[in-house]
């Protein structure tokens, strides 16, 4: 049963983005391993832009800079 996590920033992503996610994760799985689609679980995570971190500033900050 494969599982895959996707970790995304907490900042927009729409329903339809996500279940196009899951949707898309899935069907990759199955093309190129051939795994079965009904046991493939994906699992999205949002993160709140001050729990993510890049060369060391959060992406918040980063965001405020315009980097």
């Amino acid at each position: 049963m494969p599982f895959v996590n996707i970790k995304i920033t907490r900042d927009g992503a729409t329903a339809e983005q996500k279940a196009q996610l899951i949707q898309g994760a899935t069907q990759l799985l199955v093309d190129i391993l051939n795994k079965n689609p009904q046991t493939t679980v994906v699992v999205i995570d949002e993160v709140d832009t001050d729990n993510w971190g890049i060369g060391g500033e959060t992406v918040t900050a980063r965001r405020q800079q315009g980097k």
